[in-house]
């Protein structure tokens, strides 16, 4: 499963990094709505929401649809600018059919409900489907919807007010702690663009991003199958502080596709392939290879002892040892005319840990 954006014929210079106050934002509105997701940032969240004033906090709950379960596409801009004004001005360009839909989308949660080119605004059937899926995910997501389909203008002017009240509430402190490290992310990124090109760049985002062999596309290893094109305006990849661990993707239709990804930090290892998670788990659903593995536990066994051990054929401990090594859960060293296995205890202990990332990634 992936999200693949297709590159054919797209000049380097179209492929950008940049930073966006904006995006940032948005990153530190989900902190605050799912601290879980963010342990690092638990602690900063409880003091935000400690030194709020009433009213923002109130704001923040009625409006977290739009950042809480997803991000709306429209907070992460596809042309950064250097302040969040700018960036808000850049939103309210954007037509109320457009806001309007990217805002039910994600209000109506991460099944991300289409209509199928009909605008909810004008179309009775869109607009009654858009109702029934906000009301199915509680009142307060059917009360922010019921208002965005009748006065769009004042929710988006609400909206903006909301995110300009969070500057001086929280975010421009945040925003300038964090300046130095995106800006030194940049300039590896840029710098690795103009040299090395859009390879080396992408590689050095995250192990989850990769340029295809032929160049001719971007796969970001996410838990979803999707296809986009970057043709016309390119793809922008915007680093976040606050985003980690999540790398989101803009690829809805009519959008030009953004990665926001989370800047690297010193210490932890590049993420697992969503491929070989699902290796691990698929070999840890057989019984008989869960008692395998509490044997290998003890320590290292021949295919014979635990074929011996468990009442089991040599072959078929085979077959099932070489699914355990395939999800690299296994080593194998010989000893004179014995091959001893061995249980690679750091792979498994971290499967949940590993599978956890790949579906917040």
């Amino acid at each position: 499963m992936t999200l693949r954006i297709d590159t054919s014929g797209l000049p380097s210079e179209r492929v950008r990094f940049a930073a966006s106050p904006l995006a940032e934002l948005t990153a530190m509105l989900h902190v605050l709505a799912e601290p879980g997701h963010h342990p690092r940032f638990a602690g900063w969240a409880a003091d935000v929401w400690a030194g709020l004033r009433p009213e923002l906090s109130e704001r923040l709950r009625e409006a977290e649809f739009l950042w809480r379960s997803s991000q709306a596409d429209f907070l992460i801009p596809a042309r950064p600018r250097q302040t969040l004004a700018e960036e808000l001005d850049d939103v309210d360009r954007i037509d109320d059919d457009t806001y309007v839909t990217a805002a039910l989308v994600t209000t109506c949660g991460s099944d991300r409900v289409r209509f199928r080119g009909a605008s909810p605004l004008t179309d009775t059937a869109a607009r009654e489907r858009a109702l029934d899926v906000a009301q199915a995910r509680g009142a307060l997501q059917e009360a922010f919807a019921e208002r965005l389909l009748a006065d769009p203008a004042a929710v988006r002017a609400r909206v903006r007010r909301t995110l300009e009240l969070c500057a001086g509430a929280f975010f421009d402190g945040a925003w300038a702690s964090v300046a130095g490290r995106l800006a030194a992310d940049l300039r590896l990124k840029n710098e690795l663009l103009r040299r090395r090109g859009a390879g080396a760049a992408l590689a050095s985002v995250s192990g989850a991003v990769t340029l295809s062999p032929d160049g001719d596309r971007i796969i970001v290893d996410k838990v979803q199958d999707k296809s986009t094109a970057a043709h016309g305006a390119g793809v922008t990849f915007i680093p976040s502080v606050f985003g980690r661990p999540h790398l989101v993707a803009v690829h809805a239709p009519g959008w030009h596709p953004v990665v926001q990804y989370p800047v690297a930090e010193p210490g932890p290892s590049e993420p697992v392939p969503l491929e070989t998670v699902s290796l691990r788990l698929e070999a840890l659903a057989h019984p008989v290879r869960l008692r395998l593995l509490r044997t290998l536990a003890r320590g290292p066994h021949t295919t014979s002892e635990l074929a011996h051990f468990w009442e089991l054929s040599p072959p078929e401990v085979s077959r099932h040892l070489a699914v355990l090594r395939r999800a690299g859960l296994l080593s194998a060293r010989r000893q004179g005319r014995y091959v001893r296995y061995t249980l690679n205890l750091d792979d498994l202990s971290s499967v949940g840990a590993d599978l956890l990332a790949a579906v917040l990634r």
